[in-house]
C-alpha cells in the first residue's frame, strides 16, 4: 500500500493531475473577481464627492474620541481635585485623595460608557 503511494508522488510530475487542474481553475476564476471589485471599488473612489465624505467620517470619528477622552479625563481630574480638597480640609492625606480619584475614574468610565451610546439605558 505504501509502495502504490510512492509511485503515484514520485510518478509524472509534469502533468498535473485533475485536482490540480481543478485547483487551478478555481484560483484563475478566484483572481479574475477579485480585480474585478478591486477595479469597481477604485472606480468608486475615484468619484467626486466621496473625499469629502471620508473627510467628515474621520472628523466626526476624531471629534467624538476627543470627547469621550476629555470626559474621561475631566473625572478623573474632578475626582482628583474633590480628594486633595478633602485631605486638606480634614487632614486626611491620602485617603480622602485614593478614595476620589478612584471614584472619578469609575464616574469618568460610566460617562464614557453612556456617550458612546455602548450601555441601553433602562426605562
Amino acid at each position: 500500500m505504501a509502495e502504490d503511494k510512492n509511485d503515484n508522488a514520485s510518478g509524472n510530475r509534469d502533468q498535473p493531475s485533475s485536482d490540480e487542474a481543478a485547483l487551478s481553475a478555481r484560483l484563475g476564476s478566484l483572481d479574475q473577481r477579485l480585480s474585478e471589485i478591486r477595479d469597481s471599488r477604485k472606480l468608486r473612489t475615484d468619484q467626486p464627492g466621496t473625499e469629502s465624505g471620508d473627510r467628515a467620517a474621520r472628523a466626526s470619528a476624531m471629534a467624538l474620541g476627543f470627547r469621550l477622552s476629555s470626559e474621561l479625563v475631566a473625572g478623573v481630574v474632578v475626582g482628583a481635585a474633590l480628594g486633595w480638597g478633602f485631605d486638606r480640609l480634614l487632614s486626611t492625606s491620602p485617603f480622602g485623595f485614593i478614595v476620589f480619584l478612584l471614584l472619578g475614574f469609575v464616574a469618568g468610565v460610566v460617562n464614557v460608557v453612556r456617550s458612546a451610546g455602548v450601555a441601553s439605558r433602562r426605562r
